[in-house]
């Protein structure tokens, strides 16, 4: 059922396939399946021959995979060569991963180090995520960004210097509540108008 899943993804994500066979010769398929089997192994604590079957497919794919990162059924790795996804990341369903991209850490972090990847999310060419960050659901992230922060859900980050574009989507949050809270308060003082004017004629 999931390999089904994972195969309906692939063709329904890549126009250029013409039949459910031709599947069979994309490395980003076999690169998800060959993890399956090493993530099983890693959760049985055999670590050296999870390891192993990770350098396998690392050998016949391009693609790195840790065998302890996590990964839904449907996710799609397009021309997959130089990917690499480190050993805590979380990756949901329905997520389209292009070639170059890293989602790995920065080297200052213990424990979970690596980002969480909501559902449905597309991450461009050349892609760095880094960190225990999380990369809310529905978002794309351009070619050759660098994401530093959490994205919340529905967000499109883009460009090299992605910190940047995250500063502004928060800048755009913050700068929303505080509309919301004008007319909050404004409606308050339209209620006290009226009540005083009301009072008037008491």
């Amino acid at each position: 059922m999931k390999l089904t899943k994972l195969a309906r993804f692939i063709r329904y994500n890549d126009p250029a396939i013409r039949s459910f066979a031709e599947i069979l010769l994309y490395q980003g398929f076999w690169a998800i399946l060959l993890h399956r089997g090493a993530h099983k192994l890693y959760k049985w604590r055999l670590f050296f021959l999870s390891r192993l079957v990770s350098q396998i497919s690392r050998f016949f794919t391009g693609i790195e995979i840790h065998p302890g990162a996590t990964i839904g059924d449907a996710v799609f790795i397009d021309h997959g060569a130089g990917v690499v996804i480190g050993e805590t990341c979380e990756i949901g369903d329905n997520v389209v991963i292009y070639q170059g991209v890293t989602l790995g850490g920065t080297g200052k972090d213990i424990g979970k180090r690596h980002p969480t990847i909501g559902k449905n999310v597309v991450i461009g060419a050349g892609t760095k995520v880094l960190g225990p960050i999380h990369i809310g659901e529905g978002s794309k992230l351009g070619a050759g960004t660098v994401v530093l922060k959490s994205v919340p859900p529905h967000s499109t980050v883009v460009g090299e210097r992605g910190r940047d574009n995250q500063n502004e989507l928060s800048l755009h949050r913050e700068i929303e509540q505080l509309r919301k809270r004008v007319e909050s308060l404004e409606s308050d003082l339209h209620r006290n108008q009226n009540f005083n004017q009301k009072r008037k004629y008491l």
